[in-house]
């Protein structure tokens, strides 16, 4: 049977009687010859209490302590209209009993006076009950305050209260079959202990509240996603419904529970499949609210516009707009200032219905303030220390690498998850050295862009990326500015980490400077060394833009409907830290041209349900062969290569062009640098996983190295070929000598080219 511990507190008066009085309930207490007795009548009332109001919540004041104070009480006479104050203040030891409620907020109760009040810092409590009793007493009579002097016995102590589960279930309210189904009550404790309360709102909330008590008004929360909406909804239906409770108290009536529901447009259409099914369950809904004078709480008004008919007219939207309109349904939506403008053009009525309510984003005091409560409140429940300076690692990481996460959002479901692994991994201190690697495992960066204190050479930068292209000296030196300036923290926050354009022929490396940035960004690396691991493969997204040539290329891009969300903005919303990759750009639809100048110029897109999606901590390279097929005409240099960034300046319009950041030309290969690229591939494949596991050390000769350049490079397709000589020439038939030997572990190979054939032998 559930089962309740409520603190109350005994006292003993001079007579020798016991009072046993309940913290959290008003005017609730038990009488008795000792303190035994007294509990057992506050237990008794207590039991039938929660029996027969079982939709109340149960006690929310936890870790009860008591503490004396002593405040001095200035009294004073009333005597025909005329005011004598005395001359010395009266003592008066105060009773206050601290404890904590589930969403962490520190609370006091001074039961004898009936005072209670919250408070965040510990250190201010004297000065608060101080305040507080004065508050109460002063002004009056000295026989008044006498009657508050501290009885002659107090403790602490606690009821605790059993409800058979049976008499439970005969009283509790009937849950709303419909609703019950689509929706979730936000007046309920389990789904309030899922959000935070509403730190630093305090003026929006007092205003929600109004809007929705006093005016019964049908209200639209209107802010960019993150902003707190939700929680901020959440902690208006707590009062709301809390002074709702209190009004059926004074009246001797009982209220109605579960007042606000949540709900979403697919969640109200779910299951259905034939004509007309959705309309009969939004009717049902309409009924089932108007018998408890419920409010319908949607998560974004955008869905209800594009969901139910074909267009704006037979949506769900237009089946409830009249309903709203005669005020037989209320309504609490949450939308962005982008979704609200597509809603404006899509049904230009529907938000004439609601009051508006901006929820604007926290600035950098502000999110301060609302993170050091979080953790606060975190802390105390999970018995964590806390180092100083945690709070302001998170905000400046959140404002770096994530500009465009508003505050609060994100950061303090950061906070909150970080608290609760450490907790899981067994740790007394969270520390900066957490947040920085909780914050590495959530982006992907390497710690030497999330720590200032790491330096970085660009000597030692430009060597890695030579490495990894061969003798391409502008295209390095690009990717390693890139990185620099990234590093630098100079990067516009309001555009991607970078534009380029990658021009050349095919086969000289463009696509693998790609892959090579996707690795040193999100190598998950503690140094740039490490980003050779290539565990970051999953960060790059490439788009072949021959695939989006058609008429319908930008919705297979972007999408049309809010189940399908496009390529683009499906992977980029599972992972904003990545490298976009657009091969062959000049083929894609010019369409898409138009589409990416608002990427480019402000890093967001906004798909035609009004929702965006940010690029600006993506990294955006285009490649290009315009060029490559001429041949040495006018225009062309004294060494008759093409001017790649010509071309491309011919090809693109400016406004689009002039979006790049940098456009980087890659030159044809040379004998050399086709020796050096064979002897790179040749190296990676004694790295893949059949030949590492074994450990075996393999020298590649020089013979075999010059046969594979030679056979592998055809100068229209660069490089391109001798990757598939390689694996045709190499790696099938080692693969077969090796599947045929015993005992390799560790061996030393070495693998020739004699006599027009592989030759392969243990050293």
């Amino acid at each position: 049977m559930p089962t309740y511990r409520y603190p109350v507190l005994i006292v003993r008066d001079a007579a020798g009687g016991c009072s046993a009085i309940a913290i959290d309930e008003d005017h609730l207490a038990g009488f008795g010859p000792n303190a035994a007795a007294a509990r057992d009548d506050l237990e008794n009332f207590l039991t039938w209490h929660q029996r027969e109001n079982a939709w109340l919540p149960a006690t929310d004041f936890l870790e009860p302590e008591l503490h004396t104070f002593k405040v001095n009480v200035r009294t004073e006479y009333h005597e025909k209209q005329r005011i004598f104050p005395t001359d010395m203040p009266i003592p008066v030891r105060v009773q206050c009993i601290t404890g904590v409620q589930d969403s962490g907020q520190r609370v006091a109760s001074i039961p004898l006076l009936g005072i209670r009040f919250t408070y965040h810092n510990a250190d201010d409590l004297k000065n608060l009950v101080t305040r507080y009793v004065i508050q109460k007493l002063e002004g009056l009579t000295p026989e008044a305050v006498a009657r508050c002097l501290s009885p002659a016995h107090v403790e602490l102590s606690d009821v605790v209260v059993r409800v058979p589960r049976k008499v439970m279930a005969e009283t509790k309210s009937p849950m709303p079959e419909t609703l019950g189904k689509v929706g979730e009550p936000l007046g309920d404790r389990a789904t309030r202990k899922q959000f935070p309360k509403a730190w630093e709102r305090e003026d929006s909330l007092a205003l929600l509240v109004r809007k929705l008590h006093d005016e019964k008004a049908n209200v639209l929360l209107l802010g960019e996603s993150g902003v707190g909406k939700t929680t901020l909804l959440v902690d208006a239906v707590r009062e709301v419904e809390r002074r709702l409770e209190q009004e059926a108290k004074e009246a001797d009536t009982r209220p109605v529970s579960r007042r606000y529901w949540a709900t979403s447009a697919g969640r109200i259409i779910a299951g259905m499949k034939y004509l007309g099914q959705w309309e009969e369950r939004v009717e049902t809904l309409i009924a089932e609210l108007g018998e408890i004078q419920g409010v319908l709480c949607i998560d974004r008004l955008l869905d209800l516009i594009q969901t139910g008919g074909l267009g704006p007219s037979d949506s769900i939207a237009a089946f409830l707009a009249p309903y709203m309109a005669r005020g037989e349904v209320r309504m609490v939506a949450e939308v962005s200032p982008t979704e609200l403008d597509a809603c404006r053009r899509l049904m230009p009525g529907l938000a004439d219905l609601f009051q508006v309510i901006r929820v604007e984003p926290f600035n950098r005091a502000q999110a301060l303030k609302v993170i050091d409560r979080q953790i606060e409140a975190t802390r105390a429940n999970l018995k964590l220390d806390v180092a100083a300076g945690v709070s302001d690692r998170i905000v400046q990481l959140f404002r770096r690498f994530m500009p465009y996460s508003v505050f609060p959002g994100q950061s303090v479901r950061f906070t909150r998850e970080l608290l609760e692994q450490c907790k899981r991994d067994h740790k007394k201190e969270v520390t900066g050295n957490e947040v920085v690697s909780r914050f590495k495992d959530r982006t992907g960066l390497p710690e030497v862009f999330l720590r200032d204190e790491i330096t970085l050479d660009r000597k030692n930068v430009f060597d890695w990326f030579s490495g990894q292209v061969i003798d391409q000296p502008d295209a390095v030196e690009a990717a390693t500015s890139v990185v620099m300036t990234f590093k630098a923290g100079l990067n516009d926050p309001n555009r991607p980490l970078g534009v380029l354009l990658f021009c050349g022929p095919t086969g000289v490396g463009k696509t693998e400077l790609a892959q090579a940035l996707a690795r040193y960004f999100y190598g998950h690396g503690d140094d740039a060394s490490a980003a050779t691991s290539g565990k970051a493969s999953s960060r790059l997204i490439r788009l072949d833009m021959s695939e989006y040539a058609g008429f319908d290329a930008v919705s297979r891009l972007v999408g049309s409907s809010p189940a399908e969300p496009g390529v683009l903005i499906r992977k980029v919303r599972q992972q904003p830290f990545t490298v976009v990759l657009f091969d062959e750009v000049e083929k894609a639809s010019p369409d898409v041209f138009d589409v990416l100048l608002g990427m480019f110029d402000e890093g967001r897109l906004t798909d035609p349900m009004g929702r965006v999606t940010n690029f600006r901590s993506t990294l955006i390279i285009m490649t290009s062969n315009l060029g490559a097929d001429r041949q040495r005409t006018v225009g062309f240099n004294p060494n008759g290569a093409p001017r790649y960034q010509d071309e491309a300046m011919a090809y693109f319009r400016p406004e689009f062009f002039n979006r790049l950041d940098r456009v980087v030309t890659f030159q044809p290969l040379k004998e050399e640098t086709i020796r050096a690229i064979t002897r790179k591939e040749l190296t990676a494949i004694g790295q893949r996983d059949g030949l590492s596991r074994l450990k075996l050390v393999i020298e590649w000769t020089d013979p075999l190295v010059d046969q594979l350049a030679k056979v592998g490079y055809d100068a229209r397709y660069g490089a391109r070929p001798l990757q598939r000589t390689i694996e045709r020439e190499v790696v099938a038939p080692f693969a077969k000598w090796v599947l045929s030997q015993e005992n390799l572990f560790g061996a030393k190979i070495v693998v020739d080219w004699s006599d027009g054939k592989l030759a392969i032998h243990r050293r």
